[in-house]
């Protein structure tokens, strides 16, 4: 006998022992703490300060961001948030000389590189272009000493509308001559769409300009022809979504959920 029929033997005999004895569960709640992945103890101060944005132009994704990233701080963090003006984030980087993005010399503006940034953000190949700007620590060091060496949050937000077509299960209800409600699962093809929302999110240490750590996030929405659901309502959804795992970055959190008990 193999080993791992062993096992499948063991687990059906524990299995009938527990129903002969009649024995019955209940749920616990439980907390499971996890440890946030960036040390921001020698910080007492964090500025969201702005981020490249792109994608819809129905929302403001950079100010959107801020404003909802500095609201989540204020009461999941123990750092202060500094109160300042959103940062244009996507005119900053095309108007950075040579010395502060690349260090290759002083000098005035770049008109060539300036050029070489698209106008308007389409997709992610477009905001590769600006990745210089998070590079640019002399800039960063900077804007940190303006506001007393805080953690510096900033990155970038594509905020773009998404269209798929297949099929889907959904519900169909039934109400038969005697009244009774019938509700079944039936599949249908369909034309969805929604938003994509990817923000990649960059912190800075503003005593140094140095970056410290980045992650990129990814969530997709789609809804049924007869809904009518507003960009600024979708981009909120989707940011609901991805907000905790933000704020695992900083912070110590909490996993609530339930383990069954045998009584």
């Amino acid at each position: 006998m193999t080993a791992r029929a062993v096992v499948a033997l063991a687990s059906l005999a524990a299995a009938l022992s527990v129903g002969a004895c009649g024995t019955s569960s209940y749920e616990v709640a439980i907390e499971t703490p996890i440890t946030p992945k960036l040390d921001v103890s020698p910080f007492q101060r964090v500025l969201v300060a702005g981020f490249v944005a792109g994608g819809s132009d129905d929302v403001d994704a950079n100010m959107e961001t801020v404003r909802l990233l500095r609201s989540q701080l204020r009461t999941k963090s123990n750092m202060k948030v500094i109160e300042a003006d959103v940062i244009p984030l996507t005119e900053v980087a095309a108007e950075q000389k040579p010395a502060e993005g690349d260090g290759t010399g002083a000098g005035a503006p770049d008109p060539a590189k300036a050029s070489t940034l698209p106008k308007q953000i389409k997709d992610e190949k477009d905001l590769e272009a600006y990745d210089t700007v998070f590079a640019n620590a002399n800039y960063w060091k900077k804007l940190g000493e303006e506001f007393q060496s805080p953690l510096i949050v900033t990155g970038t937000v594509l905020f773009t509308p998404h269209a798929r077509s297949g099929y889907v299960q959904r519900e169909r209800e039934q109400i038969d001559a005697y009244g009774r409600r019938t509700v079944e699962p039936v599949r249908a093809y369909m034309e969805r769409k929604g938003y994509i929302l990817r923000p990649r999110f960059v912190f800075i240490d503003g005593r140094t300009g140095a970056t410290l750590y980045s992650e990129t996030f990814r969530e997709e929405v789609l809804y049924n022809p007869q809904q009518d659901t507003p960009a600024l309502s979708s981009f909120f959804e989707l940011m609901d979504r991805l907000i905790p795992g933000f704020l695992g970055t900083l912070s110590s959190q909490k996993i609530r959920g339930t383990r069954t008990l045998l009584k």
